[in-house]
This record gives structure tokens, sequence and C-alpha cells, in this order.
């Protein structure tokens, strides 16, 4: 399963968020895309932890909303 999201991480924060990211044993993959405009991060998981990632990305004080 891929799902994308629209963030402000920037390429400074990159390596702390894929820390927080590591945390997930389902996340296969992740990809950022920070020439598009809406800081893009794809993820490749297991299963749809789409709402996990949500939660532990803006309690830790980054916006981070799933693209549908």
């Amino acid at each position: 399963m891929i799902t994308i999201f629209k963030t402000n991480i920037s390429e400074e924060q990159e390596s702390k968020v894929r820390q927080f990211l590591n945390l997930f044993k389902e996340i296969l993959k992740v990809d950022f895309d920070f020439e598009d405009c809406d800081n893009i991060l794809r993820i490749e998981t297991a299963g749809n932890i789409t709402s996990h990632v949500e939660i532990v990305l803006n309690s830790n004080g980054y916006f981070c909303k799933e693209l549908l």
C-alpha cells in the first residue's frame, strides 16, 4: 500500500522525521519530494497505518495530512 501525504517537512527536518517513521515496522519505504509545493511524503506500507503516521507527526509539531 502506498500513501501520499501533504506536509510542512523541510529537507533539514527529514532525518528527524525518518526517526519517527522508523518506529513503524509496517513501513517498507519512505520517500520525500521537497520540490513539490506540498512537500510530499510517500510511504509504502504492509498495512493501513495512515492515521497513526498523521498522529505521530502532527503531535510532534509537523503538519501531515493524507492526500486523497
